[in-house]
């Protein structure tokens, strides 16, 4: 599978897209003056304790205030062992997950006997505003490299799962656990396989000393402040998208491809050669369609080969995907027909998640299987499609109405809310009130209206679409309101006017 990175940079936006076999598989997105916080240090003041729901807003100095849970202030290992009693594992970006809880804390740990209002807290984005919501923050710190991520506040080695050669997880473990000071955490990259120790021993001591550096300047740091702040997107795309398995990184940009060339030429100068200049006259994200995924991208139906189709809706709570047969009408039963669609659909959706980054709660409506052994397939087909994904998933059993329930890690905004807003003619709705119930609207305002208006000649002003309607099919209602009132009703059209709006007097 040939694998490309794709960097399009513009002075007001730039694109990262991660290319799999001439297709967009992951594609990220910086505005200037949005540049991402996922990932910063700050300083912080705690504002409010909220000992109902165990948890703190904290002021880091953004138009709403973070939300710190209490699992995310503890700053020990042990601790958090004892809390969590059931299976956890930390991942390669350095953050513990908790998969199951079978009990509860013990000792009844309660955010208010670690954090009061006014206290200063050193802590870490871990998820950025989303919608109505203010930044995920956490006392867990984790400072990701090249090849290792350190954790400061954690006691403990980890090694890629990615990395399978078990011969060398464990010397990269013994490595690790030979050079790092103690009381030091750290989080073996899946790209530091096979690197020696020099360039990891190198690499360690840089972030340390980074590290360090945030200390001593928290000591003065103003509050609310930020201490650490990730890189750009270009260098975080380098740094966590550029490995062995990516065939060439092409930038279309002199400046940019100068700068990732001195960053490959120190932490993996085995790749320089595979970073290109692109120089054609044909826009780059056109030349490798880019521009074609993204507007496929906001779409709400997407189209398989087969001529069945998915429906993906979005909502503040939950993400509801559909599955559809449409044109497809199969060739020998209908059991087979919709076995047929949901796998197809399987690995659609698999794209569509990585390719619009959706995360949350997502529901999956497949069409109705009959077959128990059907539905075990589809759950084991959508299992493996994830397997690549590089968001953590969590996918329950098919249900007996044909839902999937999964999970998937959320960070930042999707796609869908990057590039577009909520429709100010709707307001997100995505529905308008149809010119009929606008007539009858109008018809129940005058007559609400009836001894103000009574015998008057009164004038209506609407949106052209809802005049032609009470003109012509709603005429003879016009009329007998007319009769009713013993008035005069004039009906205007305006174009400014919204098809909701509309306006109702009485002329003098």
């Amino acid at each position: 599978m040939s694998t490309d990175l794709i960097i399009n940079v513009t002075h007001y936006e730039t694109r990262v897209a991660l290319m799999e076999n001439g297709t967009v598989s992951e594609l990220f997105i910086e505005r200037s003056g949005e540049r991402s916080i996922a990932g910063n240090i700050c300083k912080g003041r705690v504002v409010r304790v909220l000992p109902g729901m165990q948890a703190a807003f904290v002021d880091i100095g953004l138009q709403k205030a973070a939300f710190l849970y209490v699992s995310d202030v503890y700053d020990n290992l042990d601790e958090i062992e004892k809390m969590m009693a059931g299976n956890e594992r930390i991942d390669e970006d350095g953050e513990l997950h908790q998969e199951k809880v079978e009990a509860t804390w013990p000792g009844e740990l309660h955010i208010e006997d670690r954090l009061q209002e006014g206290q200063e807290v050193l802590v870490q984005v871990a998820k950025e505003p989303l919608g109505s919501k203010g930044a995920r923050i956490t006392s867990h710190i984790s400072i990701p490299g090249r090849h290792l991520v350190l954790m400061p506040t954690m006691d403990h080695v980890g090694i890629s799962r990615r990395i399978e050669d078990e011969t060398e997880r464990t010397r990269l473990r013994e490595l690790v656990l030979h050079i790092r000071p103690d009381n030091y955490g750290f989080i073996v990259r899946t790209a530091a396989e096979g690197v020696d120790s020099d360039k990891i021993k190198a690499e360690m001591d840089f972030m340390l000393k980074l590290w360090q550096n945030i200390q001593k300047n928290s000591e003065n740091c103003q509050v609310p402040g930020l201490l650490y702040q990730e890189p750009a997107i270009i260098l975080r795309a380098v740094r966590d998208l550029f490995t062995q398995e990516v065939d060439k990184l092409i930038v279309d940009s002199q400046a940019e491809y100068e700068k990732i060339l001195k960053f490959v030429e120190t932490f993996m100068p085995a790749l320089k050669a595979d970073v290109r200049l692109y120089e054609e006259p044909e826009p780059i994200c056109d030349a490798y369609g880019i521009e074609m995924e993204v507007q496929r991208a906001l779409g709400k139906k997407v189209w398989l080969k087969s001529g069945g189709y998915i429906v993906i809706e979005m909502t503040e709570a939950l993400t509801a995907i559909d599955v559809n047969t449409g044109r497809y009408v199969g060739k020998r039963n209908l059991e087979e027909t919709i076995l047929k669609t949901n796998l197809e659909a399987i690995k659609e959706i698999a794209y569509q998640l990585r390719l619009r980054n959706i995360g949350g709660i997502i529901i999956i409506d497949f069409i109705d299987m009959e077959k128990e052994a059907n539905r075990e397939k589809v759950f084991n087909r959508l299992s493996d499609a994830l397997e690549k994904d590089k968001s953590r998933t969590n996918i329950l059993k098919m249900s007996e109405l044909g839902l999937i329930e999964m999970t998937r890690k959320r960070t930042k905004e999707n796609i869908n809310r990057v590039l577009r807003e909520p429709c100010f003619y709707c307001d997100g709705e995505g529905y308008l009130k149809s010119t009929g119930t606008m007539c009858y609207e109008i018809f129940r305002e005058i007559e609400r209206d009836h001894a103000a208006l009574f015998g008057r000649t009164v004038m209506v002003t609407a949106h052209p679409e809802v005049v032609h309607l009470l003109y012509d099919e709603e005429r003879h209602r016009l009329e007998e309101l007319e009769t009713n009132l013993q008035a005069r009703i004039t009906v205007k059209a305006d174009q400014s006017l919204h098809l909701e709006q509309y306006d109702i007097y009485a002329l003098p």
